[in-house]
């Protein structure tokens, strides 16, 4: 009854798996290129099928996996050929998806159930991205894949060659860690630059304030209220681009203190998933009380790629230095001297400081929770200085939004830190 059970499963899976990947083609087909698909939902699900089938026969006739697979490659080629010459059409995506998904029946088979799963989930991610990755592709520029080629050097070439080890006078400089801190948060804020140039400046403040919080919050608080002050009937929508920037903050700093230090992250969970959740809420409500508008939203800093040898060599010396003087004032001053280098490194900047005191955290040259306060303090000396330059640049009603965002995020961070230390010990 077991094996019953277990093949009725795994044929199941193997439908649902082809089944999911033939609609994909043909949703694409039908609702983007608007013809109809050579290859269909229901022959994907066969395919995936005969895959399936055909382990099970080699089973009892050894072999039988090659001829099974000879043939499906033979109909595949001649769908593909057909295609080619007599619609005069190009492209061998759904072949070569046709065929991966018989090779994913035939894991199922051999009891890959979670691999196949998971390779169809890719699978179906990179076929419905294609309009998205055309998108990038024509605003990529030979500049932005120098700058990609840049990265694969820093991560693969330079990285392993780095001394993992306190070097100089005083021993405060680590090369590897600071080199991998630059790689780390050239590589979030390229996110953040990649997904803007698919969107466009003018795909609307929201998202292109979202990812733009992953490159600097900073830059689309300056950006949003300088253009507010010319457009004051879309307040709401400016509003609304800054604190989803200021959001994506948290959300940033979480996300490098796990890349750094899994187990100190869980200390920032609370507070920070809080403040971020409070702040999508706020975002959102924002959201659905402002106008529709196509807003051109341009800034330097957010058009700039962020992978150049100068901005990681800039982000390097500046992880250096802190790194550094952490180690060096804390042995000194203790934790009154840490606070006060959060501080001021929260004015311009909290990936530094998060990066740092994770990595101290982590190397136990700091208390977790004198590390833990660190990092709050820059975020809210960080959000204090954007609410400033709020004020400053766009005028008492955008700053008094800005101000009850800040208030709901920041008082619900406060409540996370004091849930952190109730129920993790």
């Amino acid at each position: 009854m077991s094996l019953e059970y277990d093949i009725v499963k795994s044929l199941m899976i193997v439908l649902l798996l082809g089944f999911m990947i033939g609609m994909q083609r043909t949703i694409y087909y039908v609702h983007i290129k608007k013809e109809e698909n050579s290859i269909g939902s229901r022959t994907f699900a066969l395919i995936s099928l005969t895959g399936y089938l055909s382990g099970w026969i080699d089973s009892f006739l050894n072999g039988f996996i090659f001829i099974s697979f000879f043939a499906v490659s033979v109909l595949i080629f001649l769908n593909y050929f057909f295609k080619t010459s007599k619609m005069n059409k190009s492209g061998i995506t759904t072949q070569l998806s046709a065929l991966i998904t018989y090779m994913l029946g035939m894991m199922v088979y051999f009891h890959l159930e979670n691999y196949a799963i998971f390779i169809a989930v890719v699978m179906i991610v990179l076929l419905e991205i294609k309009p998205a990755l055309k998108r990038f592709e024509a605003n990529v520029s030979s500049t932005d894949i120098n700058a990609i080629m840049l990265l694969l050097v820093m991560s693969f070439v330079v990285l392993p060659i780095l001394p993992d080890e306190m070097i100089g006078k005083y021993k405060l400089f680590n090369p590897y860690k600071t080199w991998l801190m630059a790689i780390i948060i050239s590589a979030i804020s390229f996110i953040g630059y990649a997904a803007i140039k698919i969107l466009g400046n003018k795909r609307g403040v929201f998202l292109t304030g979202a990812f733009g919080g992953l490159i600097s919050s900073t830059a689309v608080s300056i950006s949003l209220s300088k253009l507010s002050v010319f457009q004051k009937e879309y307040l709401n929508n400016f509003t609304g681009g800054i604190a989803i920037a200021c959001t994506f903050m948290y959300l940033r700093v979480l996300f490098e203190a796990f890349i750094i230090y899994p187990d100190f992250s869980l200390y920032l969970t609370f507070p920070y998933l809080l403040a971020a959740f409070s702040g999508l809420i706020f975002s959102y409500y924002i959201y659905k009380h402002s106008k529709s508008a196509d807003i051109k939203f341009e800034n330097p800093t957010m058009n700039k790629n962020p992978l150049q040898l100068s901005e990681a060599i800039k982000f390097g010396t500046l992880f250096g230095i802190i790194y550094g003087a952490i180690s060096f004032i804390q042995t000194r001053y203790g934790s009154i001297g840490i606070y006060i280098i959060s501080f001021f490194s929260g004015i311009t900047d909290v990936d530094a400081i998060t990066l740092s005191l994770s990595q101290l955290a982590k190397d136990e040259k700091l208390p977790k929770f004198v590390s833990i306060n660190g990092i709050v303090i820059a975020s809210v000396t960080n959000s204090f200085v954007k609410l400033g330059i709020v004020y400053w640049l766009g005028g008492a009603k955008l700053g008094w939004k800005l101000t009850q965002f800040f208030l709901l995020t920041l008082s619900l961070m406060g409540i996370g830190l004091w849930l952190s230390e109730v129920f993790i010990k």
